[in-house]
């Protein structure tokens, strides 16, 4: 069963009639992880856009992360004249927009408009990719319930003066960090405190935040939630949380590796319940507790593990987490509470679930998500054998690895079947695409590090 919204219509009314607020965030999310749209004044949006929706340019599904407009995609390019698609409103996830006080949000899923090429839901769209699982699940009798741990590196420079110095030589919020540091974090909690003040009075359920291990990085977690509602929230969290920074003259990013040390993770948690609210992965009857769904599940997560990495690591940066012993996997492995492992199996009885340590601070949710999703649905279809555990150092198992680089991962992408049968070709074509063209705008960039190391040396 849906959350309640946190903002109710009514509510919204009656306070845009008090002059609390006076704009509505009408948004989505794009192919990057990044809530898009438009703000759109409250009194229109009450006398219009509520009953008739609104809608948008499609380039918006066929850019680069720099927005800008690339060859190859089939939902929008110069050819097809970039059309429009409709925002379908998604009221249950009406809220107040954390960190604009005067301002509401609401989630929408893209549609094509009457007289289109296509029809029906735009089915590239994040959100739509995420429904789709989410409706196979349904089929067998699975509800999906996630969370995501997103950490992020907070600086003193505002986002302007970052840019304007090249995003380098930034000062981090506080110099002293460790793991779970009370000391390290109270030097930036009044940021820390304004964000959780703020997602909370944005109806996201608040659960802790702690330091993490580089200097300025920290994390925010919120509590397990329905998996569509948890993704919406993810996204909410992370525009509010760089609003909010730039609000207060600093930045932050979540970028998955921003300098050689270790990155910003973004472990997944992921659990299915049956239709009625019943715990399906524990069975306190079997060998530690786990049921032959929870073992079929897993299964088959780890067995698409390699081959939907890119939903996992979508960007060329992804893949430099991806080192020996830094926390961050290496090994296609799955271990009881063991960090070394890609898959970590977490908790007990009502409390266990699979956590996915894949995925960076850059992750799209509603991707990961799905391919997780695909995976373990997969794995419960094809009754897969789940293979022993990883009890020591997984990242001296000697077992197969992740891919290394973007192009690895998107050549085992293009050659997988699983990823065609769950998505459709729709949209592993559309995918496959953006990753070529991060691919080519990678190859054609000079570095920094090629400067310093050929200006005078070569």
């Amino acid at each position: 069963m849906t959350s309640p919204p946190s903002l109710s219509v009514e509510q919204l009314r009656a306070a845009v009639d008090a002059g609390e607020i006076d704009t509505v965030v009408v948004g989505f999310t794009d192919m990057q992880g990044r809530l898009q749209g438009k703000r759109v004044h409250a009194r229109h949006f009450l006398d219009t856009v509520l009953e008739h929706g609104t809608e948008g340019c499609n380039y918006l599904l066929a850019v680069d992360v720099e927005m800008n407009t690339v060859a190859g995609y089939q939902v929008a390019s110069w050819e097809s004249g970039y059309g429009d698609m409709m925002f379908d409103l998604d009221l249950s996830t009406l809220c107040r927009t954390p960190g604009q006080r005067y301002s509401a949000t609401v989630h929408c899923d893209l549609r094509w408009p009457p007289g289109a090429a296509a029809t029906g839901p735009v089915v590239q769209a994040p959100r739509s990719v995420l429904r789709a699982q989410l409706e196979e699940a349904a089929e067998l009798g699975f509800l999906a319930y996630c969370g995501t741990e997103l950490e992020f590196i907070v600086f003193e420079d505002g986002y302007d003066e970052a840019w304007d110095r090249r995003y380098h030589g930034l000062r981090s919020a506080n110099r002293y960090n460790v793991d779970y540091s009370i000391m390290g974090g109270g030097r930036v909690e009044p940021l820390l405190r304004t964000i959780r003040n703020e997602m909370t009075t944005a109806g996201l359920r608040v659960e802790a935040a702690k330091g993490e291990c580089n200097p300025g990085q920290h994390e925010i977690t919120f509590v397990y939630d329905e998996a569509l509602r948890a993704c919406d929230n993810h996204v909410l969290y992370k525009n509010g949380a760089k609003e909010i920074a730039a609000a207060a003259g600093q930045s932050l990013t979540f970028m998955a590796k921003y300098d050689e040390n270790e990155g910003n993770s973004c472990h997944l948690h992921l659990s299915l319940r049956g239709a009625d609210g019943s715990f399906v992965f524990a069975d306190p009857d079997r060998s530690g507790g786990r049921s032959e769904v929870f073992e079929k599940f897993l299964a088959g997560v780890l067995a698409t593990l390699a081959e939907l990495s890119y939903f996992y690591a979508p960007n060329i940066n992804s893949y430099k987490r991806f080192a020996d012993g830094s926390f961050a996997p290496t090994a296609v492995a799955w271990g009881t509470d063991n960090r070394t492992c890609a898959l970590r199996v977490v908790g007990q009885g009502a409390g266990l679930r699979v956590e996915n340590r894949l995925p960076g601070g850059d992750v799209n949710p509603y991707l990961a998500v799905a391919a997780m999703l695909a995976g373990g649905l997969h794995g419960i279809r094809e009754g897969l054998t789940l293979p022993n555990e990883c009890t020591g150092n997984a990242y001296t198992a000697g077992l197969p690895r992740v891919p290394a680089t973007l192009t690895e991962a998107r050549a085992l992408l293009a050659e997988s079947t699983i990823a065609r049968q769950a998505f459709g070709d729709d949209v592993i074509d559309h995918y496959l695409n953006a990753a070529d063209v991060e691919i080519a705008a990678f190859n054609a960039a000079v570095t920094d590090w090629e400067r310093v190391r050929g200006f005078e040396r070569l």
